[in-house]
């Protein structure tokens, strides 16, 4: 059994994939979750030694799911699969959770550069992190792009948005599951060359994500 299993949900990230696969902590699994790629995204992952399961129902929630249902492991970890984050920075937020430290780490963004982050995307951010911390308490300033909690424990919480409301739905219920969470800084850069964002990409994926976060706050 792993040590901890990463789930990746997947959308045409074929081109990202060997950089994302790149530095795999030892002992660790990853789980890419493919949804609907067109690109060869489930070959390109499983000859680079990733576990894939396909899930046909579109949506982030719907991918996270199923890589949760797919992993067999006491941790779990969750990162998108565009390149512009490091496996590697989930070893801190692992230790953080496998010592007893906090129930769930997330990461908080950090840009290395000018002209990584759309302003759009920032700003949608911005907001959406405010209602999490309104409607949690818990003192996060990102949507937990990258996070590391038990998977039993997650499991329990029984998270049920299949789409981009996942995260603020996984927040309210950990809140009053009486979860603690801590953030982490992690290094952001661009995301891979060939692949498009569903969310920070354009005005209308940002606006489509703050329309998922309220239909889960109604």
């Amino acid at each position: 059994m792993a040590v901890c299993d990463v789930v990746i949900p997947c959308r045409d990230e074929a081109a990202a994939l060997p950089a994302v696969l790149a530095d795999v902590p030892e002992g660790w699994r990853v789980i890419v979750v493919d949804n609907g790629s067109t690109d060869g995204t489930a070959d390109v992952a499983r000859s680079l030694g990733a576990h894939v399961v396909t899930e046909n129902r579109p949506g982030y929630g719907a991918a996270v799911h199923a890589g949760m249902l797919a992993s067999d492991a006491d941790f779990v970890a969750v990162m998108d699969g565009d390149a512009s984050m490091r496996l590697a920075d989930l070893v801190p937020m692992y230790d953080l959770v496998s010592s007893g430290g906090t129930t769930m780490a997330v990461g908080r963004r950090r840009p290395v550069s000018r002209g990584v982050w759309p302003w759009h995307a920032r700003a949608g951010t911005k907001v959406l992190a405010s209602w999490i911390r309104r409607r949690s308490a818990f003192p996060i300033h990102d949507l937990a792009p990258m996070r590391v909690c038990r998977r039993d424990d997650l499991l329990y919480l029984d998270v049920q948005d299949r789409r981009f409301g996942y995260p603020l739905e996984l927040m309210l219920r950990a809140a009053r599951a009486g979860w603690s969470v801590r953030e982490i800084d992690v290094a952001y850069d661009r995301r891979a060359a060939g692949t498009k964002s569903k969310v920070s990409g354009s005005v209308r994926g940002t606006a489509r994500v703050i329309h998922d976060f309220a239909k889960v706050l109604t």
